[in-house]
């Protein structure tokens, strides 16, 4: 009951230890939420370590189950303050009432004179507070939960059944991942090794057996005359009516479609759960027909979550709002899960809200720094000490500048360049020396390293480290000293690199320029001054490293990026432009790249085992089916063995008639691309970077805004004898660990960046009507084409099937991908026109629609 603990109403409770250890052994998440409702001053909460006084120490007594020593151990304690509440002088008589949900442990207190409820006893007796009923976890046991119902799903095989299951391979376990498209459909991820029985199929509502999104479950394989194909169809659950299951089964029948026997794939049902892994889900409600109703469905934003049935006596105030809601159970005889109201977000389609959600949804934390993680930042106003020049050079007397987008402030990276007597010419590249003031394992660094990345939303920034660090004491302004981290080269004039060496340093940045600022010096004929004639060398060197890179097989892949104007009154989107990218961007890059490259080496010739790199692996060949046949259409060849290859037909992939085209072909060569991951030197063998083409590569040049390269720092550090090691940098298994949260974490924040753009994109569209714009067809499908509108860098489906009109005739080509529609044939890369405008007919779901106007169809 932990989201009623949380209410404000809730005060003046003591927890105790045998309890908190129970919950720490039960829910992390829920141990944590407690541990910070102890630490909220307001609340008045307390816990109490009942199991070190001696007053309320107890033994466990022979054949007594360690259940019931525990419950023994409450009844002991509450006892004990009622006592000890008596003795004070001038106090009323305060009244200890005991919560408990265990009904025997309620019976024992109730016997032995202590007032004792049920939390839902409890909180129905708060008639001042109705609200609260909302957030009542459904506790009642399984059968009881729809009065009537018939028993819909299969029983769950209990834990150690499964276990004993798995380990003798009758069962298989795995993450449950169900599908975006069709809710009868999902896939288990099967843990292990087991390559040929990798991915399991689940179809049909029994066999999904109550799974929910994230699930870690056991499966069951199906003989293989049972097995199915994944389905093309899609199906959206639209659950008016959840009684109907005849209804879900003429559902499931149309999945089973005639395909042929290659298409097969192994299949399975869910047979039990090994762990939940339920999070509270935003969306809306559902309201239900019936007046006065109490009982209604909640409709989460995420497709790939089942409905859910909550009661409140809200569900007035709460149509039309984005809400919070938890899972408690799942019976057998329901169709969807039980759950409970947790928080209104406010009202759906309002851009705070919609940002709160997009956090919420893709788990990005951003809730406020906590003061158990401020009080690590230094205090104010802060200098460099003597102490902290002890292990740095002091590189202040050299041109150093930094070159940004605009109105950047947690500015990670700075350079400089100048010649040397002896005809070369010295480069260095000074980052942010984050890892000074983030020392590890304390509350600061923990909490960097649970964010893992400073997520960037089209207006607003959540950031990794607190501000005072990421906009102040790390940011490389100009005018002020800095520490720094700095990678410095000796160069000759054909960029070679000579010596490189690492160093803590003490800059001062001689000025803070934009790309395009940077640029006007570069070309101006009257400017001379230093910091103008160290960009001009950067950027001579940057060049020559640029080709050097590319003739090794590195890719430029163009992918259309967007940003929106503001209106500086309402901050809704009025204008969206393409970004351009200036010859500085690249220089920048050049030596970042450099500087990373310098880095991966040196800290893997340091630590073989325990160093933190960056890998791109190359794709499957049959990653780029769709790029070669799309090229091939317009008689095209593009190579694909190798990243040269691939890099050198791009360039030549030119059409005079079609000047758009290239850039069309790099969009969809990024769409072939894997993900690039960190992960341990020690856990792995693969270390090449596919898209840059080096054997080694590492995130070195960006530690405000990455915990990955705090990690390198630190690395680094110890390499150079500038700081000290601790237990948990050489621990490669703990470091594999946090491989997988920051690649996580960095995946999220992409999507988050995605759909943050996508609702802006929304409210642009919003207050604009139907626009017409030209756009190119990137992708083909059976029943729809994905077009790309350029001037918006905007992508959007087609769709040739509508609800209420007649379905015209489709004719789907996939070998030379085109879509016949009638009469008129689409090939990929097609120009075509379409009107676009917001469609908002379901509000949760508002989407960007596109109609094809020509040709006409």
């Amino acid at each position: 009951q932990i989201d009623i603990l949380e209410d404000p109403v809730i005060k003046n409770v003591i927890v105790l230890q045998t309890v908190l250890q129970e919950v720490r052994n039960r829910s992390a998440p829920v141990y944590k939420r407690i541990r910070d409702v102890i630490q909220t001053p307001e609340k008045h909460f307390y816990s109490f370590t009942n199991e070190h006084h001696r007053e309320t120490y107890i033994e466990q007594k022979k054949g007594e189950t360690s259940n019931d020593r525990n419950d023994r151990a409450i009844r002991v304690a509450v006892k004990w303050y009622n006592d000890h509440l008596k003795k004070i002088e001038d106090e009323e008589n305060i009244q200890v009432i005991f919560l408990t949900n265990d009904r025997t442990n309620k019976e024992k207190a109730l016997e032995e004179g202590i007032t004792a409820y049920t939390c839902e006893e409890y909180i129905k007796s708060l008639t001042d507070n109705p609200d609260l009923l909302d957030r009542l976890a459904c506790v009642s046991d399984e059968g009881k939960e729809i009065e009537s119902g018939k028993i819909i799903f299969p029983e769950h095989i209990p834990l150690s059944k499964l276990q004993q299951g798995i380990k003798s391979g009758i069962y298989l376990q795995g993450t449950y991942r169900a599908s975006r498209d069709n809710y009868l459909e999902a896939t288990v991820w099967v843990h292990g090794d087991a390559e040929e029985n990798k991915e399991i199929i689940i179809q049909g509502l029994k066999h999904l057996n109550r799974a929910v999104h994230e699930d870690i479950v056991a499966v069951e394989l199906l003989a293989k005359d049972e097995w199915v194909a994944p389905s093309s169809v899609v199906l959206q659950d639209d659950g008016q009516n959840e009684d109907d299951i005849e209804k879900e089964e003429e559902k499931e029948s149309i999945l089973k479609t005639s395909v042929n026997k290659d298409m097969l794939r192994p299949t399975g049902r869910v047979v039990g759960i090994i762990k939940r892994n339920w999070r509270p889900f935003c969306g809306m409600l559902s309201k239900s027909q019936i007046k006065e109703a109490r009982r209604h469905l909640f409709t989460p934003a995420d497709r790939r979550i089942p409905r859910i049935r909550i009661e409140t006596r809200q569900a007035d105030t709460l149509e039309g709002q984005r809400i919070i809601v938890a899972i408690d159970g799942w019976p057998r005889n329901s169709r969807y899960p039980n759950g409970h109201f947790v928080k209104n977000l406010g009202s759906a389609g309002d851009k705070e809200t919609e940002t709160e959600v997009l956090l919420l949804e893709h788990d990005v934390p951003h809730q406020p720094f906590s003061q158990g993680v401020l009080k690590f930042l230094p205090k104010m106003p802060w200098s460099i000490t003597e102490q902290d020049m002890k292990y740095r050079e002091d590189l202040r007397h050299l041109c150093v500048c930094s070159v940004d987008p605009p109105g950047c402030t947690d500015i990670d990276d700075a350079l400089h360049c100048r010649d040397i007597e002896n005809g070369n010419i010295e480069v260095g590249v000074h980052i942010a020396d984050v890892s000074h003031f983030i020392r590890p394992g304390n509350a600061l660094d923990e909490e960097s390293a649970k964010r893992g990345t400073t997520v960037y939303l089209c207006e607003k920034r959540i950031d990794m480290v607190p501000e005072l660090l990421s906009s102040n004491l790390c940011s490389l302004r100009s005018n002020v000293d800095r520490l720094a981290f700095s990678c410095i080269w000796e160069m000759n004039h054909k960029a070679e690199i000579l010596k490189t060496r690492f160093t803590k340093s003490i800059i001062n940045s001689k000025a803070s320029l934009t790309y395009a600022e940077a640029q006007m010096r570069i070309d101006s004929a009257t400017m001379n001054d230093e910091i103008t004639t160290s960009l001009r060398g950067l950027n001579k060197l940057a060049k020559i490293l640029k080709k050097k890179r590319i003739d090794n097989g590195a890719l430029t892949l163009s992918s259309p990026e967007v940003r929106f104007h503001m209106d500086s009154e309402t901050h809704d989107p009025i204008d969206l432009q393409t970004k351009e990218l200036k010859e500085t961007n690249s220089m920048v890059e050049e030596f970042m790249l450099l500087a990373n490259v310098s880095v991966a080496q040196k800290i893997y010739d340091e630590f073989p085992e325990f160093a933190l790199l960056r890998k791109h692996p190359a794709p499957p060949p049959s990653n780029y089916d769709i790029l070669v046949k799309a090229a091939k259409s317009k008689d095209l060849e593009i190579k694909t063995d190798s990243a040269k290859a691939l890099a050198e037909s791009l360039d030549k992939a030119e059409s005079p008639a079609f000047p758009y085209l290239n850039t069309l072909l790099r969009i969809l060569a990024t769409r072939c691309m894997m993900q690039a991951v960190y992960f341990c030197s020690g856990m792995d063998n693969d270390f090449h970077h596919y898209g840059l083409a080096s054997p080694i590569y590492t995130h070195f040049t960006s530690p405000i805004r990455r915990y990955a390269d705090i990690i390198v720092h630190r690395l680094l550090a110890v390499a150079i004898g500038a700081d000290s090691t601790y237990p948990d940098l050489l621990d490669k298994h703990k470091l594999a660990d946090m491989c997988k949260n920051l690649n996580y974490r960095h995946k999220m924040a992409q999507y988050a960046q995605r759909a943050s753009v996508a609702f802006h994109t929304q409210l642009f569209f919003k207050n604009k009507g139907v626009v017409n714009e030209d756009a190119y067809i990137l992708f083909v499908r059976k029943n729809a084409v994905v077009v790309l509108i350029p001037k918006y860098g905007l992508e959007g489906t087609v769709f040739f099937e509508e609800k209420d009109r007649p379905t015209p005739k489709l004719d789907y080509n996939n070998e030379v991908p085109s879509l016949t529609v009638e009469d008129t044939t689409l090939h990929l890369f097609d120009k075509v026109k379409v009107n676009v405008m917001l469609d908002a007919s379901n509000i949760q779901h508002q989407k960007i629609r596109m109609v094809l106007v020509e040709p006409k169809v």
